[in-house]
């Protein structure tokens, strides 16, 4: 073998290497010193998914519509809430990342690109602990498993690109302007009332319909649901967006990332 091709290959592989280690550390940190450990990361969302499932169908008397894909609204909320979740922590988390780990950046010759994939990867180990849940939840409620579960890692590695690359944005840009992990706290909050999580899409307003037809995540939170409570096969149409969306925005925070890492070592 050539000599440029054993440095790429070496190169890939400390890189998969340290990708592994600094998951591995992200998620131990994260529950260090915790009696109850990984636990918590079920806890918390199942959690707040009984609080708004009591105020929302209990206090408010919220039902769903005939024709939903069911009417247990607990499994309604919590197969649609899923996919947010991993992508608003891999997103909120991102933003402050470079700033955190910048002892890393600015003494070594670090790869800084990989700190928001590490965090993704680490917050997946969550996500597939609860979602192992939430099939047998739903196998024992509903009686219901499908095939179609099999699709979920796909939907999951568009989650992942989808968040990386906005992550990367809001980390790059929290190094040089740092009110932007406020903004995308902001802009998060606006975006998850316009994701159809508490309601189906037919329940908005006629007059905003058309930002769900343009919000990746609205496509995410159905696909979860079709695949987790019902057999309704995938739209190959959906599948097709929800790949295009994910594909643009991690080339686009790539390529954002890449243009102001220039500057990392000198801000930090």
């Amino acid at each position: 073998m050539h000599l440029p091709g054993r440095l790429f290959l070496g190169n890939l592989v400390q890189r998969r290497a340290l990708l592994a280690q600094m998951v591995r550390r992200d998620f131990e940190q994260r529950y260090v010193g915790s009696a109850a450990g990984w636990l918590w990361g079920l806890i918390h969302p199942l959690v707040l998914l009984l609080s708004w499932t009591f105020v929302f169908q209990v206090c408010m008397k919220i039902e769903l519509p005939r024709g939903a894909i069911t009417q247990n609204y607990t499994l309604f909320l919590l197969a649609g809430y899923l996919p947010w979740f991993l992508f608003q922590e891999t997103v909120l988390r991102s933003a402050t990342s470079l700033v955190d780990q910048s002892n890393l950046i600015t003494k070594t010759v670090f790869p800084a690109e990989i700190i928001p994939i590490s965090i993704f990867l680490s917050s997946v180990i969550s996500h597939l602990f609860t979602l192992s849940l939430v099939i047998i939840a739903v196998a024992a409620w509903l009686g219901h498993f499908s095939v179609n579960l099999l699709l979920l890692p796909f939907y999951m590695l568009c989650t992942g690109l989808f968040a990386i690359g906005i992550g990367w944005i809001a980390a790059s840009l929290q190094v040089y302007l740092r009110d932007t992990a406020q903004f995308f706290i902001v802009l998060l909050t606006l975006w998850f009332w316009l994701t159809p999580i508490f309601i189906t899409e037919d329940q908005y307003p006629d007059n905003v319909q058309f930002l769900l037809h343009y919000n990746p995540m609205a496509f995410l939170v159905q696909a979860y649901r079709e695949r987790l409570l019902s057999n309704i096969p995938p739209d190959p149409h959906d599948l097709l967006v929800l790949a295009l969306y994910s594909a643009s925005a991690f080339m686009v925070g790539g390529l954002v990332f890449r243009q102001l890492k220039r500057g990392f070592a000198d801000v930090l």
